[in-house]
């Protein structure tokens, strides 16, 4: 039988913490305030165990002033106890619990009906008619309604019978994924140093475990656990734990933080969420100033919605928001939350975490969001696998980063990477995830730019290759262009690697070019290790030195002509001045002025002429002088 984890939800004064003593034996409020005043002001925990079956309670404060207390400790239950007394009926907040409770998707509830002992001949009838009326709008019909009195026993068997057949038809959940522990307390035990406890929502925990605290992101051990205060060596998801953790101060750990499997999340200041503003809160309004709750966490934000400066979203009504948070938070694809005003803090929305890390900009330019009615389960997952991928673009979604924005373990991720990519709905190259048809559309507009810079540029060999990725690929992942590029390759529509050429191109002279590049190579062939310039070339050869230049340029593409500098030499001249170098024989020398006077140069060319050796190995400089290799 698994276990249950109930919390406690109720008015102030109507018997929670009475009620939970009555059940286990413990009396959940710690505090010596709490013991003076007579109510709770934090979290308290109990449990009861009965043959296979352990209930760990959460008790939360009833108080107005401490709902912010009774939110943390919500987050993570499996089943509400209602506790509404028979003197007072249902209160402001059994009212606000409920909503809460409702709001978080808690779907399965018992109410005990508190202090009969108290109330008149028929009161309780009408109290239960006045809890039925509550819950039917959390489809919590079929709850059962215990009555009960702490003084007297009545009904505290009963109602131990009833969360027995809870327990009985309950499942545990899923040990797998990833760990994630929302820490609700923080303490120092003599002997053991630093213990957190918290309520584990994913994953197995171990002894000897190494996990991260975030957001601090500080990497702790786990030196021991307990399990409702039995030492254990594991404990699995849906289990009160208490760790004792090395690597960390007492005075750094804080409710709100998270301990997390190292790479499995990632804390976050951004998030798409899916809301549902409650009938009786006022209209939410761009940029309101809000304070979300989830799990043991409490963040301000402000609201982004869609439709502009002026957009609200109105009483009752369900939207989609971008929640910007004034500090880190640790939140995951399929978190419930609860939204409070800012001032004064009172209920006004629950809702579902859509996107942990959506991308940067507008909420209004939101491309490729996932359906928000599927969070969770296989089908979410690639739901959401598929729409972020299509809403990176080029840029891609790292499945690294998938896992984190997901929160699921690596093999359950493996598996719903392996159904996307096999159905054809997301591409994969490497760790990269792209939409299906963005690679190759990115082809198809890598090929056209080529072709547009054959047009503009057609006696050049092809487009440099880091233009086309600067051009077309700034923002992709650096695999996308090597991939497209690739790929056009073997389908033979690219050619080339420094420079990229379409397979229709081919470099054509029209008859003027032709009689240009034929004086420049005779001019330069002539001029041998002393060439003319470009100037001069223009001028003997009468046509624009634009022409002279762009001709050069194509016969330097060509290998035809060598720049060093700006010097043009013929190809030729510079190959036989090589084979007279190498023909005196390796390990001679020569200087600057022994290579001017021995080629008749000045030192104009001489300098990239031997600079050019040394490049091409026919040379290696040795302080004044090049040795022939």
């Amino acid at each position: 039988m698994p276990d249950l984890i109930i919390g406690t939800a109720g008015h102030i004064d109507h018997g929670k913490s009475s009620l939970v003593l009555a059940l286990t034996g413990t009396d959940p409020d710690r505090l010596r305030e709490e013991k003076a005043r007579g109510i709770t002001i934090d979290l308290g925990f109990a449990h009861w165990s009965d043959g296979g079956l352990t209930c760990a309670f959460v008790d939360v404060p009833g108080h107005e002033r401490f709902v912010r207390n009774m939110l943390a400790g919500v987050g993570g239950i499996d089943a509400v106890l209602l506790v509404v007394a028979a003197d007072e009926s249902v209160m402001p907040q059994t009212r606000e619990h409920f909503e809460i409770c409702r709001l978080l998707g808690i779907r399965r509830a018992v109410i005990a009906i508190t202090k009969t002992d108290l109330a008149e001949p028929g009161l309780v009838d009408l109290v239960t008619d006045d809890v039925r009326e509550l819950i039917a709008a959390a489809g919590w019909d079929d709850a059962p309604i215990v009555p009960v009195s702490v003084k007297s026993g009545q009904g505290i068997e009963t109602l131990r019978g009833v969360l027995r057949r809870l327990a009985a038809g309950s499942t545990a959940r899923p040990a797998g994924g990833s760990v994630r522990l929302p820490i609700d307390r923080a303490f120092t035990m003599r002997g053991f140093g630093t213990v957190v406890t918290g309520t584990l929502v994913s994953g197995t925990i171990a002894e000897g475990d190494e996990l991260v605290l975030l957001p601090q992101e500080r990497a702790v051990k786990v030196r021991g656990l307990q399990v409702h205060g039995q030492t254990a060596p594991a404990a699995a998801a849906g289990h009160r734990v208490a760790l004792n953790l090395a690597g960390v101060e007492v005075a750094d750990v804080h409710r709100g933080q998270t301990l997390v499997e190292p790479g499995a999340y990632e804390a976050t200041r951004r998030v798409d969420a899916q809301i549902e503003l409650l009938p009786s809160a006022r209209p939410l309004a761009q940029r309101a100033r809000v304070r979300l709750h989830q799990g043991t966490a409490e963040v301000l934000a402000r609201v982004s919605l869609e439709g502009g400066r002026e957009a609200v979203v109105q009483p009752g009504a369900r939207a989609f928001v971008r929640l910007r948070l004034e500090r880190p938070a640790v939140l995951a694809r399929g978190d419930r939350f609860i939204l409070r005003a800012y001032s004064p803090p009172a209920t006004i929305a629950g809702g579902t975490i859509v996107d942990p890390h959506p991308a940067r900009g507008s909420i209004r330019a939101a491309r490729g969001r996932p359906a928000a009615a599927e969070i969770e389960g296989s089908h979410g997952v690639e739901l959401a696998l598929e729409g972020w991928a299509q809403e990176r673009g080029l840029g891609g979604l790292d499945i690294a980063s998938a896992r984190r924005r997901l929160g699921t373990s690596l093999a359950d991720l493996d598996a719903a990477v392996s159904r996307v990519v096999g159905s054809g709905r997301v591409q994969r190259v490497g760790n990269v995830l792209f939409g299906p048809g963005v690679l190759q559309s990115a082809g198809e507009a890598l090929a056209a730019r080529v072709r547009a810079y054959h047009a503009a540029n057609p006696l050049d060999a092809g487009m440099p290759r880091e233009e086309a990725r600067e051009r077309l690929f700034a923002r992709a992942a650096p695999i996308a262009f090597e991939h497209v590029l690739r790929d056009l390759a073997d389908r033979g529509i690219i050619t080339g690697r420094d420079r990229l050429a379409h397979r229709d191109h081919h470099v054509t002279l029209s008859e003027p070019e032709q009689r240009v590049v034929e004086h420049i190579e005779r001019a330069l062939a002539e001029g041998g290790l002393k060439p003319p310039d470009a100037a001069s070339i223009a001028q003997q050869a009468g046509v624009d030195p634009k022409i002279v230049d762009r001709m050069l340029a194509h016969l330097v593409r060509q290998k035809t002509v060598v720049k060093l500098d700006t010097v043009y030499f013929h190809r030729g001249a510079v190959e036989r001045l090589k084979d007279d170098l190498r023909a005196g024989g390796a390990n001679a020398k020569v200087n600057v002025a022994e290579f001017k006077n021995r080629f008749g140069v000045s030192r104009k060319y001489a300098i990239p002429l031997l600079e050019y050796l040394d490049r091409e190995r026919v040379t290696r400089r040795v302080g004044d002088v090049r040795v022939v290799l």
